[in-house]
């Protein structure tokens, strides 16, 4: 791809698409939408709102990163929707993944909404959508929906979906991003899924299991930082299994731990992490999170798993 052709090619065509009306992007943090709204944002100056919207579902101290990161840069107008209450309680006895992402899309577009009516008349909704959201949402061959794919609303009240990246897959939205002189903090963020953490905790997603996950999330973070791996998260599987803790039984929690390399986030492999590094891994999980007592380390490649496990 040549990306600053890219780049010419698409201002132009947001510029004709968006032409005077006003909009708001959901900005999730990570690098497709922060790149979608450094795009529309350069093609069409003064039109743009970002909106990060606080689901709860979120990674330890996540919110506040992508705050710090991303409030105030660039001259865009940032706003900080704190919507946890409403996301959890949408997904209250929800076990079904692709019920999960249907409902989290549906909500995030009702808080965009919501926000867009505070702001004025807003008319067009940008999401940093990629090809493999695309892909993988695809009805003839459905994989997962993606929330900001197959799990939007049939109504809404934006009259304009704008999707610029929607024809390029990660490395290429990288490359783009760098090319509008974005910084590396911003573009090298780990990837991160739209439902957050609910696609992490298999069955239902309560305040409590999410408590879990962070901590446990957070551990894998901490631990793999330095190894250069593409995407590493901690997944609650909902598993119970017997353990032994303090010399008394206890019937804990299973953590699978999935790390992958990738270029285009449409295959992957998963990462040898050295055998020292997973023993540290395991030991730090079940003697910080008391809730855990066994942790299995996934090594699945894409296909035949997908990235997330749901």
């Amino acid at each position: 791809m040549d990306t600053l052709a890219f780049i010419e090619k698409t201002s132009r065509e947001l510029q004709a698409q968006i032409g005077s009306k006003k909009a708001l992007c959901g900005l999730s943090g990570g690098v497709d939408s922060s790149v979608a709204a450094a795009l529309v944002h350069r093609a069409v100056p003064g039109c743009l709102t970002c909106v990060y919207v606080d689901t709860g579902l979120m990674r330890l101290n996540e919110s506040r990163e992508v705050e710090g990161l991303f409030g105030g840069k660039f001259g865009i107008p940032f706003v900080r929707a704190d919507a946890e209450d409403y996301f959890l309680d949408k997904l209250t006895g929800v076990t079904e993944p692709e019920r999960k992402r249907k409902i989290i899309g549906e909500a995030f577009v009702r808080v965009f909404e919501e926000g867009a009516k505070k702001l004025g008349k807003i008319e067009c909704l940008v999401q940093g959508t990629i090809l493999p959201d695309v892909e993988e949402s695809a009805a003839a061959t459905l994989v997962k929906s993606h929330h900001n794919v197959g799990g939007l609303p049939e109504t809404m009240d934006f009259t304009e979906l704008v999707e610029p990246l929607r024809t390029l897959c990660k490395d290429e939205v990288r490359a783009v991003g760098l090319a509008l002189g974005m910084p590396e903090a911003m573009i090298y963020r780990q990837p991160f899924p739209g439902p957050g953490l609910a696609v992490r905790c298999l069955g239902e997603v309560t305040r409590e299991r999410l408590d879990i996950l962070r901590r446990a999330d957070y551990i894998v973070t901490d631990t793999l930082a330095d190894l250069g791996i593409w995407q590493y998260f901690a997944v609650l599987t909902g598993l119970r299994s017997v353990g032994v803790r303090d010399g008394k039984r206890m019937y804990g929690e299973v953590i699978a731990v999935r790390a992958v390399s990738s270029v285009d986030a449409r295959t992957a492999e998963w990462f040898k992490v050295p055998h020292e590094v997973l023993v540290r891994l395991s030991k730090r999980l079940t003697e910080e999170v008391p809730e855990v007592c066994r942790v299995v380390y996934d090594i699945t490649d894409k296909p035949c798993g997908t990235i997330e496990w749901e």
